[in-house]
């Protein structure tokens, strides 16, 4: 049986097996999606909550919250978030310009995302998980 090629949409850091911590997945993220990932990372962890993890879910850093909140990625050729389709839904005004499928904005590895717009949308993501518990 011969063994499917690695398309460009398999995760740039997933070359040596699963990574066990955000921080292992970013270290084999190469620049220049590296920083900007540690920017998309810096923005959501000064927008959630004190007591939100961030673990690694689907092989992508992601931030939990009582749930996942929003994962973040590195590709060969872009960046990806994925807050939601709901979040992108509430937001779509505001990606224009951007790459967005049904749950995920990709953007160039040398360009994130405004920081104002990804704190908006791990802000959005509580917001879904805060009113579920309420209802």
């Amino acid at each position: 049986m011969k063994k499917a090629k690695s398309d460009s949409r398999s995760s740039a850091a997933k070359s040596k097996g699963a990574p066990k911590s955000v921080d292992e997945y970013l270290a084999r993220v190469p620049e220049p999606a590296n920083g900007t990932l540690q920017k998309v990372r810096a923005a959501i962890r000064s927008a959630v909550p004190s007591d939100a993890t961030e673990v690694i879910s689907y092989g992508m850093p992601a931030f939990k919250y009582k749930e996942t909140l929003i994962w973040f990625a590195a590709f060969a050729n872009h960046c990806s978030i994925f807050p939601t389709a709901a979040v992108i839904e509430q937001f779509k005004k505001e990606l224009k310009g951007f790459a967005t499928s049904k749950g995920t904005i990709k953007f160039p590895t040398n360009k994130p995302l405004p920081v104002s717009l990804v704190k908006k949308f791990a802000k959005a993501r509580i917001a879904q998980i805060e009113s579920k518990e309420t209802r």
